[in-house]
């Protein structure tokens, strides 16, 4: 149960890197039409989608990228606390 744990851990680090070079791609002009940008795009954005429905945009910032690293990064501490009160 504990490799489960680890594994999905290991694959939330994976996914916030992931969403990172994703929000960087849009600081370049023409870079999320690229085949990275095209993947990423199709992997990040259904996560992206629920927190943009949330919380507007703020003039040209877009902040829903934020709330969900912030849910990404938290996941794991969540993860061990469900995993201390299984073991």
């Amino acid at each position: 149960m504990d490799m489960i744990f680890n594994l999905l851990i290991q694959i939330i680090g994976i996914y916030k890197w992931m969403l990172i070079i994703y929000i960087l791609l849009s600081w370049f002009p023409n870079m999320r039409d690229s085949q990275v940008g095209t993947i990423l795009g199709k992997l990040c954005e259904p996560f992206l989608e629920p927190f943009r429905r949330i919380i507007p945009p703020i003039g040209m910032m877009d902040l829903s990228p934020l709330a969900a690293f912030l849910i990404l990064s938290f996941a794991p501490q969540g993860l061990r606390v469900l995993q201390n009160l299984i073991s």
